[in-house]
């Protein structure tokens, strides 16, 4: 094994862009089309609903990050506070879940590619961002950061540029978007689903704010993580209002949400379809650049919770090889090896692959977020034992856990509900049960 260390290389002003580049990704941008197409106008109070709770969770997990700042996060802590199999089952999901997410990610660039080259081969838009991420990645942890850091610094300058621009027309009943507020109830009322369209739109939301826990990823590697994570993570909340409930009111109040399609991101369709064509590139350039950024932070987190799970003797020791600058090699390689699948699912289900990817990762989210919840309420005994006081407190302990386990439920039945998203719901238990025939292999 190697004896480099892991590097603090994430500066404060690398953390805050991580935070909000995991905030927006593909599921603002290319996934929001699901969660319209059932709530409506609405769309924005669902995001609200589930930024509420992933705020909560996120909380959660920052109190331990910050008590106990190590790479691989959750995994490291239901193993410690709960027992071997849960932080074997958090450590080994959420690679998975990264690697679908991976996948996902690869899957919408390959979309935002064709709206400029549409007889290019999805595939190799894939390979191309699979391979220049991973070289990135394999060169410092400071190289990751300043990349994301720039590129989510792309996207959010976009969003708001963006509210600011639709705002601007909103106030001016500027053609073409004639109509102005008129759009949220005209087409159907404000709820056109009804309250069963709401709630099944929380199914896919869910899928919109997967990553956002990166956040307590980054803790072994940021400079001064007692005052770096808690800034980050309470920045989260006014992120999630911002970037999401005000842009969908802005989208919502510019189009009719009945003709966003999905053959591209609702954002450059809609200035598209307003005769704006200068303005629909910039934005498939920023949802391209979002894509990007998504897969770069996922190669990265699955190799640091490969890395932790070596460490605590839940994966193989080749994972806990650093490289002269102190990056796990091994864990970038495999977890961007795995990923070519998506170059070869976009060979064989060009139209199909995002869908699917979407549903399965919303599954793994579920898990991923349960086993958060359910991990606090252990650490918050064991800190009860020992008279210790956190230094970063979660919200409205034990109410907001019960709840977020509550919301988590609901989904599941929600999935269980919609053609689409069963089979992940089918798939999770068999997952679960594979994990633990793979935990009881190792432990003889």
């Amino acid at each position: 094994m190697s004896e480099n260390k892991m590097q603090r290389g994430l500066k404060n002003r690398h953390l805050q862009m991580i935070a909000l580049g995991t905030a927006v990704g593909t599921g603002l941008f290319y996934g929001s089309t699901a969660t319209i197409a059932m709530a409506g106008p609405a769309v924005s109070l669902s995001y609200l609903v589930g930024g509420i709770i992933i705020f909560l969770i996120v909380r959660m997990l920052g109190e331990m990050s910050v008590e106990e700042p190590v790479s691989g996060s959750f995994s490291h802590y239901a193993a410690k506070y709960w027992g071997k199999f849960p932080g074997f089952l958090a450590g080994w999901n959420y690679w998975f879940l990264y690697i679908l997410v991976s996948m996902a990610e690869l899957s919408a660039v390959s979309i935002y590619l064709g709206y400029w080259f549409p007889d290019l081969p999805k595939w190799v838009g894939v390979l191309a961002c699979l391979i220049i991420i991973t070289v990135i990645n394999l060169v410092t942890v400071r190289a990751y950061g300043e990349i994301e850091f720039w590129m989510a610094g792309i996207k959010i300058s976009a969003i708001v540029g963006m509210i600011l621009l639709g705002s601007y027309y909103i106030a001016t009943a500027s053609l073409p978007f004639p109509q102005n507020f008129a759009n949220l109830w005209i087409h159907g009322g404000f709820f056109p689903n009804g309250a069963q369209g709401f709630i099944m739109s929380l199914a896919p939301v869910l899928f919109s704010f997967g990553g956002i826990e990166l956040i307590g990823i980054t803790a072994g590697e940021a400079e001064n993580p007692d005052k770096t994570i808690p800034r980050a993570i309470n920045q989260v909340i006014y992120r999630i209002l911002i970037f999401y409930v005000g842009t969908m009111i802005i989208l919502m109040t510019l189009w009719p949400w009945n003709e966003v399609g999905k053959e591209a991101s609702p954002f450059v369709q809609i200035f598209e379809g307003a005769g704006f064509t200068s303005m629909a590139n910039i934005l498939n350039f920023v949802v391209l650049t979002a894509a990007v950024s998504v897969y770069n932070s996922a190669i990265y987190s699955n190799s640091r919770m490969l890395y932790g799970m070596a460490k605590s003797n839940n994966a193989p020791k080749f994972f806990e090889k650093l490289s002269s600058r102190g990056v796990p090699v091994n864990g970038i390689l495999v977890s961007s090896g795995i990923t070519l699948l998506a170059a070869v699912m976009n060979y064989l289900l060009p139209d199909e692959v995002f869908m699917y990817m979407m549903a399965i990762v919303t599954g793994a989210v579920v898990i991923s977020w349960g086993l958060i919840v359910l991990t606090h309420l252990k650490f918050r005994e064991h800190c009860k034992a020992a008279g210790v006081v956190p230094k970063f407190k979660s919200l409205f302990y034990p109410f907001a856990e019960y709840l977020c386990l509550a919301f988590l439920a609901g989904i599941l039945v929600i999935m269980a509900m919609m053609d689409e998203m069963r089979p992940a719901v089918i798939v999770m238990p068999i997952w679960i049960l594979a994990i633990w025939i793979f935990y009881r292999y190792k432990k003889k």
